[in-house]
């Protein structure tokens, strides 16, 4: 199995398991990386459904930033910042031209922070219908990135 199946599956099974999208792009990535520590997934939490429900950024796209900041984060001030940034805006790009948008609002059609949109996710199996393909083809993206600058990396 290839890396990239491997951390869509894994962040497929977390996703669906209960963590919210966020939450299963971040540990999926961090295990996958081995740098898993024991504020992961709670740091992601407050991010899924677009910060808390607000249908802003999609929790999916924000966990694969903060993954691509595991693997490529700096860690003082002193450490390059572009490389880590310029592989958030290819991130974000390639969500945005694959789904049409990167707001969680715009790709569930759904209000969440209402009892009536939340029960119009349930009622139209959005997290199985929609959700699950958000997470899953943003976690190929992260590996995509993290394959392809493996031996910058190393």
């Amino acid at each position: 199995m290839t890396f990239k199946k491997e951390l869509s599956d894994r962040a497929v099974s977390l996703f669906n398991s209960g963590l919210n999208c966020a939450e299963s792009l971040l540990l999926s990535t961090a295990e996958s990386l081995h740098r898993c520590c024991p504020f992961i997934p709670a740091v992601a939490t407050g991010f899924g459904a677009g910060f808390g429900r607000r249908g802003s950024v999609c929790g999916a796209l924000t966990g694969g930033i903060m993954a691509v900041g595991l693997a490529y984060g700096r860690s003082k001030p002193s450490d390059d910042r572009d490389r880590p940034y310029g592989y958030a805006r290819e991130l974000y790009d390639r969500f945005q031209k694959e789904f049409g948008s990167v707001l969680c609002r715009e790709l569930t059609d759904c209000d969440l922070t209402t009892p009536e949109g939340r029960e119009k996710f349930d009622k139209q199996k959005i997290h199985q219908e929609k959700c699950v393909n958000y997470v899953s083809r943003c976690a190929e993206m992260v590996a995509e990135m993290v394959e392809a600058a493996a031996p910058e990396r190393a």
